[in-house]
């Protein structure tokens, strides 16, 4: 998987991309991530990339630097691939989504990282393939965002996590029917009085695995 993301704010991901997991899988090659400034596809004397919206407050992304930065990744890339749009403003994704955009876009993507809310209109109607929304809020920026899903469909890369079967046992996974986790403990055995289930404990894995499904939350 390569992911090529365009966004006024390149170092916001710096840290984020350079710890833990998402570190580690790109160390071993199991993704690749690219990052373009958009600023450096603008024309502009002073390298702005937004203007006045016509009809309402605020800034919005310009439609130029923006096409100027997808069609050169096109021509990087020697073709076109999908482009993802990250806004406040379209269905939410939930779990079972994210395995649907894994199954998709497992190869080679854009994504766009606006400003405030929105981006030209022109833009979307384009070059958009997706318009992704993580919920229903506006962000400063939709870097956040942006790794929000990168994250998830890392996670759904063979040999990113340790354990595979981790990831069949997360919160909201088809395997616990669409719903949250049953309570987990580890060592000590007792703490502040509280001690971890018996059957946890018994090594009896039929009567685990029923323990689990009946505490489903």
């Amino acid at each position: 998987m390569k992911i090529h993301i365009i966004t006024i704010f390149p170092e916001s991901f710096e840290s984020y991309l350079s710890s833990s997991i998402l570190w580690r899988a790109l160390e071993k090659w199991l993704f690749q991530c690219e990052l373009y400034k958009l600023n450096d596809f603008s024309d502009d004397n002073f390298k702005r990339v937004d203007s006045k919206a016509y009809g309402m407050h605020g800034q919005v992304i310009s439609p130029e630097p923006l096409a100027k930065a997808i069609d050169f990744i096109f021509d990087k890339v020697g073709h076109k691939i999908p482009v993802i749009y990250m806004t406040p403003s379209w269905e939410l994704l939930n779990q079972k989504k994210v395995e649907e955009y894994y199954s998709k876009l497992d190869g080679e993507f854009i994504i766009i990282c606006g400003h405030y809310e929105w981006i030209d209109q022109r833009i979307i109607d384009l070059y958009v393939d997706y318009s992704i929304s993580i919920w229903e809020y506006v962000l400063t920026s939709w870097e956040l965002s942006a790794c929000v899903f990168i994250d998830w469909l890392v996670r759904h890369i063979p040999w990113v996590l340790w354990n595979t079967q981790s990831l069949e046992e997360d919160s909201f996974w088809e395997l616990l029917d669409r719903k949250k986790e049953y309570p987990v403990y580890t060592r000590p055995e007792i703490f502040m009085w509280q001690q971890v289930p018996p059957v946890l404990l018994s090594g009896n894995h039929k009567q685990i695995e029923n323990w689990k499904k009946e505490n489903l939350r």
